[in-house]
């Protein structure tokens, strides 16, 4: 199981255990606050009805006192009251009342008057002086139908003379305690839903993070190792940091170790030609013979000079993280290159065009004029007596694209995934190699340049060089 799911788990696992907890609690509240509340309202209620039921009772016609006018009014005059989406359309309340002896003398459904209630604890402990209050299941068979009966003293000169009780079903509470539940329970599921949608993101953001080092620790065996990552966490930048620093040693480490065997590869071949040559003059051969060797001698210790310079050149390029741009004008740039090569142009008799343009690139003027000219080169080297060649740019959005299109041969379909290799050179219509480092150059130029080299063979013959340019230009 991947890490970001087993933290989602467990961050889950943890809220739905607090939440059940909260909840439960909160569920089991409910009812015994709400009922709480309103034991309070009919302690209110019992004690005012109380002061106003004792001239009723003094009266010894209490069914037909004041109290009992006013249920009978209360009864013929229905409610229309919305309480909160709740419906009260009638007076729930049942209100009796007792003499010192616990006798009904009044109640406002007419059926309990001259019954003894003495033995109801709301009358008993009231009757003595203390709280009174019960609840009663009316149906014996139906829990629900409990009603809540509480007491207060009918009081004359400081003695009790009677009780009067105020009775309210519990059933008339229940939608109170049902839609309290069911907020609660919403709100509890309301709670899971976002703490689930909180921890989706969080294993979300943690699996792409790891996902993003894992692709770039594994990009640091190939050619093109990704940018270093910003994973967004102190803790994984770290990490990331740690793997950026092992991926520079080791790339160190086989950049010296490809180097030095390429370096050795392409210095044996003039070394050897050095070295039979020195042979064939110490016999002290004729003077023609000797001059001819000679010539060779320094041809072949030029080509060497010339390597080691393009190798110090390409380690400088590769060393740098960044470039200082400017701004460019690519038709300058043509017109530079185009004087500088005039004279090999004219050697071979090739047809160069430059498409005049307009646009500006934002770059090195040095590292670009390097890389054209390089791509130049190779353009010049492989195409034929009387070819072409093309020099044009094109603007492709937020792209400029510098491109240089020749006649020759085209590039063999053996040499196409090797032909940015350093030191791996074609051979030219003279037999000669090159250095094998000027398309490597190009490429690191346009790393630089946040671009890239594409080289493709043309249906009609020669190679079309397109150096993309990513950086804004203006």
């Amino acid at each position: 199981m991947r890490i970001g799911m087993r933290l989602l788990l467990g961050y889950f696992l943890i809220v739905a255990i607090a939440a059940w907890f909260v909840l439960s609690i909160f569920v089991q509240e409910v009812k015994p606050g709400v009922r709480r509340a309103t034991e309070g309202t009919l302690i209110d209620t019992a004690t005012l009805l109380a002061e106003i039921g004792r001239d009723d009772l003094l009266s010894g016609h209490a069914q037909q006192g004041k109290l009992a006018q006013a249920f009978s009014q209360l009864h013929e005059r229905p409610l229309r009251a919305n309480i909160g989406g709740i419906h009260k359309v009638r007076n729930e309340y049942h209100v009796y009342m007792t003499d010192a002896q616990g006798r009904v003398v009044f109640d406002s459904t007419a059926l309990a008057v001259g019954k003894d209630y003495s033995r109801w604890n709301d009358v008993w402990l009231t009757l003595r002086g203390e709280y009174g209050a019960r609840s009663t299941q009316i149906h014996p068979d139906d829990p629900e139908s409990t009603v809540m009966y509480v007491a207060a003293p009918v009081v004359e000169q400081g003695k009790i003379i009677g009780v009067l009780s105020v009775g309210k079903p519990n059933s008339a509470m229940a939608p109170v305690i049902h839609r309290s539940e069911r907020r609660i329970l919403w709100a509890g599921g309301a709670l899971l839903g976002i703490a689930l949608l909180i921890g989706l993101a969080v294993a979300w953001w943690i699996n792409r993070s790891i996902g993003t080092l894992s692709r770039y620790a594994d990009s640091v065996t190939t050619d093109t190792p990704l940018p270093l990552p910003n994973p967004g966490s102190s803790e994984l930048h770290k990490l990331a940091q740690a793997l950026e620093n092992m991926r520079i040693r080791l790339e160190g480490k086989n950049y010296i170790e490809h180097y030095v065997h390429a370096l050795t590869h392409e210095l044996k071949s003039p070394i050897a030609a050095i070295r039979g040559a020195a042979e064939i003059l110490s016999e002290q051969p004729p003077p023609q013979v000797a001059t001819r060797f000679i010539d060779n001698i320094l041809v072949q210790n030029a080509r060497m000079q010339s390597l080691v310079e393009k190798l110090l050149t390409q380690a400088r390029l590769e060393n740098r993280v960044e470039i200082t741009p400017e701004v460019v004008s690519v038709d300058s740039l043509f017109t530079r290159l185009a004087d500088a090569r005039a004279a090999l142009v004219a050697a071979k008799e090739i047809v160069l065009t430059l498409e005049p343009t307009s646009l500006n690139v934002a770059g090195d003027p040095d590292l670009l004029d390097q890389a054209l000219g390089n791509l130049l080169d190779n353009a010049i080297d492989f195409t034929p007596q009387g070819g072409a060649i093309t020099l044009a740019a094109r603007e492709d959005r937020k792209q400029v694209q510098l491109i240089v299109t020749d006649s020759g041969s085209g590039i063999p379909d053996y040499a196409r995934d090797r032909i940015f290799e350093r030191f791996y050179s074609l051979p030219r219509e003279n037999g000669l190699k090159s250095s094998g480092l000027g398309l490597a150059f190009v490429q690191e130029v346009a790393r630089l340049h946040q671009g890239e080299i594409g080289l493709h063979n043309r249906d009609e013959g020669g190679v079309v060089a397109t150096l993309t340019l990513h950086r804004p230009f203006t």
